[in-house]
């Protein structure tokens, strides 16, 4: 066997030698993940889950522990998010340029 004919395997990926010494990646068919099963809270309907949420927000809010946004905490909150927003949008647009 040839320095050239070496093969590494790691985690269903090959990685083999080229003729110059250079190592290249070449992958492997791995089967299809299988889907989960949904249970418990995801596997009710939306009409459910709203219902049980809202019940939990009441609760909160009797109790006096929610969290109520001032009107500035508000307008922080949508600037970080479209900050946030603005700076994915950019990554995307940058990586498309390459």
């Amino acid at each position: 066997m040839t320095h050239d004919d070496d093969v590494l395997h790691q985690a269903g990926d090959s990685m083999t030698h080229t003729e110059h010494g250079k190592v290249e990646e070449t992958t492997t068919a791995e089967p299809p993940p299988r889907k989960k099963a949904r249970r418990g809270f995801a596997a009710m309907s939306a009409e459910k889950q709203k219902e049980i949420a809202s019940l939990g927000g009441k609760a909160a809010h009797a109790k006096g522990t929610a969290h109520e946004f001032s009107p500035e905490e508000a307008r922080n909150a949508g600037r970080k998010g479209g900050q946030a927003a603005q700076r994915a949008r950019q990554a995307t647009q940058d990586e498309t340029k390459h």
